[in-house]
């Protein structure tokens, strides 16, 4: 609400009284620089198009660590691989950047927040499980096999980008069927 709006919202009684509306105003200005400013924060937060320090910090919300505990190598596109790592499966690699991968980049970092939102919220079914893959990676099709021994097997059919392929291979998208 704009501090016009506020004050139109004074009683009649009050209305006819300067000193009052004065005292108000300011206190009601201030109130409103505050929402300005809160509301500015919602588009810096958003999971869409936020990067670098605000991924870090949605991440520590939904507890994912941009930081890969065991180094993850092979994921970077070469012109004479494999198909796994020539065009649209292997992530380009920035000048002088090591061989291997520690720290995500924005983008797989952002679908392993989306995952790790999925995994906070799952209900733990397979059923579940297949919505959640089927909304995170929709060009793949994953098989779960619940092997009703607190273990499960995965099927991926299609090819993933190989950064993709290692994050699910690794364990770092934590869906296990229960």
């Amino acid at each position: 609400m704009t501090k016009e709006e506020y004050l139109n919202l004074v009683t009649a009684g009050f209305r006819d009284q300067p000193n009052f509306i004065a005292t108000l105003s300011i206190g009601v200005e201030v109130q409103v620089r505050i929402q300005e400013v809160l509301a500015s924060m919602i588009p810096l937060f958003d999971l869409e198009v936020a990067t670098g320090d605000q991924l870090d910090i949605l991440g520590a919300w939904v507890g994912a660590s941009r930081n890969i505990a065991i180094p993850i190598s092979g994921v970077y596109f070469t012109w004479n691989s494999t198909a796994a790592k020539g065009w649209n499966y292997g992530t380009w690699r920035p000048s002088q950047a090591p061989s291997e991968i520690t720290v995500l980049p924005d983008d797989a970092y952002r679908n392993l927040i989306r995952a790790q939102i999925a995994a906070n919220r799952w209900d733990g079914t397979t059923d579940g499980a297949y919505a959640i893959w089927d909304a995170l990676f929709p060009d793949l099709t994953i098989l779960i096999q619940d092997n009703q021994d607190m273990t499960y097997d995965l099927g991926i059919v299609g090819t993933p980008d190989s950064l993709t392929l290692a994050l699910i291979t690794g364990g770092y998208i934590k869906l296990k069927p229960e």
